[in-house]
């Protein structure tokens, strides 16, 4: 599956055509440079899930959790500013994999504990003012 958005506009269609994806995983790994974009999908992905909560990035927590309209746990990471997996393990981080929906930010810096965790790659590429959005089914982060 693949999506190119030109402006935030596009962003609640290509949300919506993301969701029934998370039946099939739950853990989702967002990948992209610096300002490519990956919490403003995340935000659109959670208001289309009926959350109302204001979503942000939780890059000094490392998680932020919310609730979809139906009740489903939803969390946000954002391991861009740890050093090593170490923090990542030290949060307990393979226990939110069992509670709900896990969306994660920079998911690169824990290679170790993603490789064999099944998860849907969410890759958003810039260029020339446009996102462009894949999807892999893979079991890595390469």
């Amino acid at each position: 599956m693949n999506f190119v958005s030109t402006h935030t506009g596009d962003l609640p269609d290509i949300a919506k055509a993301m969701i029934p994806l998370l039946s099939q995983n739950p853990l989702w790994v967002f990948k992209g440079e610096m300002g490519a974009g990956k919490t403003t999908l995340i935000k659109a992905v959670c208001k289309e899930m009926g959350i109302k909560e204001d979503v942000s990035s939780p890059t000094f927590s490392l998680v932020n959790e919310y609730r979809t309209a139906a009740g489903m746990p939803v969390f946000h990471f954002d391991f861009y500013r740890i050093k090593d997996e170490s923090e990542a393990h030290e949060m307990g981080i393979y226990e939110y994999f069992d509670k709900g929906i896990c969306f994660i930010e920079w998911g690169e810096k824990i290679p170790e504990i993603l490789k064999n965790e099944p998860h849907l790659l969410v890759h958003i590429h810039v260029e020339d003012d446009k996102r462009f959005i894949t999807f892999e089914g893979l079991n890595r982060i390469s």
